[in-house]
């Protein structure tokens, strides 16, 4: 069994033939997928997935990318949009939603400002603590800045999607409880580093995903990549740990159990 940890089944790039997919990825073993919301609308369509399709679940919430989309900026001071925050939680609260995410900070393309980004990050830090839920965080070029408000925040539980950072934020992330989600990119030739920080994690703090329709792993690599490649991710993690990808499999489906509350049987 897998769990295909972080997917954004509600991408326009699955329009043609997502029922197929979906089919895929249970013929390949995968029992539980979890569809990541970026913005209002997309958290909105990964909900009506969860409760259309057996084995999808749905996380919702502002990616980064998204963030000025739902702040404002009064006076120099930017705060995330209460109506947003209202319809978020709305969302949070129906059945087959298991996370808030995918929220985080982005340096990379700053597609919002990054003033905007923080404001936005922190409110649903605080959000996903009232209500409960894990979070799925998302950080490109910005560590410094998300340890800082994740540090600031009350409690939170999660896991660092696509995890990719140095070895000492997996040191801090797992430190403070965080699982890492590893993705395609552990195929990748260039990604040594990586595979030492997987090597080194314990094995209860380790998720699998595919961030499809991005990021296909090898051998599908300049694919659209899709929930059934996470087997894949599991055959290249399993390398680096001594294990086979069903031993990782089967683990990582634990794991995904105990921070999401997914179930085999996809109900």
């Amino acid at each position: 069994m897998y769990c295909d940890s972080h997917a954004h089944l509600e991408s326009d790039r699955f329009d043609a033939d997502r029922e197929h997919v979906i089919a895929r990825a249970r013929e390949a073993g995968v029992r539980c997928i979890i569809t990541c919301g970026s913005d209002v609308e997309t958290s909105e369509q990964a909900v009506r997935l969860a409760l259309q399709y057996e084995g999808v679940y749905a996380a919702v919430g502002v990616h980064a990318h998204r963030a000025a989309s739902v702040a404002r900026n009064a006076q120099g001071e930017w705060a995330m949009d209460e109506a947003a925050i209202r319809r978020l939680a709305d969302l949070a609260r129906q059945p087959r939603v298991v996370a808030m995410g995918e929220i985080g900070l982005d340096y990379h393309y700053d597609f919002s400002p990054r003033e905007a980004q923080r404001a936005v990050f922190g409110r649903q830090l605080a959000l996903a603590a009232e209500l409960g839920l894990p979070v799925i965080l998302h950080s490109r070029e910005a560590e410094d800045d998300f340890r800082s408000l994740i540090e600031a925040a009350l409690q939170v539980r999660g896991v660092w999607h696509c995890f990719l950072a140095e070895g000492s934020f997996a040191e801090w992330a797992l430190a403070r409880g965080f699982y890492l989600g590893i993705a395609g990119p552990i195929s990748f030739k260039n990604a040594a580093y990586l595979g030492e920080i997987v090597r080194n994690a314990p094995l209860e703090r380790l998720l699998i995903e595919t961030d499809s329709p991005y990021l296909a792993p090898h051998p599908m690599r300049g694919r659209r990549n899709e929930p059934a490649y996470v087997v894949y991710v599991a055959e290249h993690v399993g390398k680096w740990c001594g294990l086979s990808g069903a031993e990782i499999g089967e683990i990582t489906f634990a794991n995904a159990q105990d921070l999401f509350g997914v179930r085999a049987d996809g109900c």
